[in-house]
């Protein structure tokens, strides 16, 4: 077994979704003057990589601490989805995706986080593909894009009306490429809110 880590750095100023916050990052105490040392982070729930719970965006009281810790751990499935600017259904899914499963999308995006074409030219999920998932009863779709799709975010919404969680702005899913098969443990912070930072990692069998 080895373990990888799929999770965005928190760093300062890490990048964030245009038009929310800016996240911050910095050292309050120092030994040397203090006598501890101590860092603050200022940071809204949807910076770097972070799972999206319904409240985010439909009329939802269930923060993303009410969801059990089954949701967030189980076996992974992959999609080998670069190149795709759509990732649509197809009829092989119906049986390489099994059900109850965590479905992680690799699309390559990762590439471009920082760059300013990561946030406006990123793969999108069809509404086909996105049903599909929902028959799986799929726990959780994880991808390494800052969304399944774009404004007025009507994937989004059609997974949350459906108990879907997303996990976005995932990183190194081309080492998953060539595992016989992996579990994906992807814990968000146990706390009141739409939704969470998360470390995300898998462990893998090689």
């Amino acid at each position: 077994m080895k373990w990888i880590d799929l999770t965005h750095i928190m760093r300062n100023r890490l990048p964030v979704y245009p038009g929310d916050s800016e996240m911050e990052l910095v050292q309050t105490n120092e030994l040397a003057k203090d006598g501890y040392c101590n860092h603050q982070l200022t940071v809204n729930m949807h910076t770097g990589t972070h799972i999206d719970g319904p409240m985010h965006l439909i009329p939802s009281d269930r923060y993303i601490s009410d969801f059990p810790l089954d949701t967030f751990i189980g076996k992974g499935t992959l999609i080998h989805a670069a190149g795709m600017s759509q990732i649509d259904y197809k009829e092989e899914y119906e049986d390489f995706i099994q059900e109850g499963t965590i479905l992680i999308l690799y699309t390559g995006h990762s590439s471009y986080f920082g760059e300013d074409n990561y946030f406006s030219e990123h793969p999108t999920l069809t509404k086909a593909f996105a049903e599909l998932l929902v028959r799986k009863k799929i726990k959780l779709i994880g991808m390494d894009t800052p969304s399944p799709d774009k404004h007025p975010f009507e994937i989004h919404k059609y997974l949350f009306e459906n108990q879907v969680l997303i996990a976005e702005n995932l990183t190194n899913l081309d080492r998953l490429l060539s595992a016989k098969s992996f579990e994906i443990i992807a814990l968000p912070l146990f706390i009141h809110a739409d939704s969470s930072i998360a470390r995300i990692i898998a462990r893998v069998e090689e």
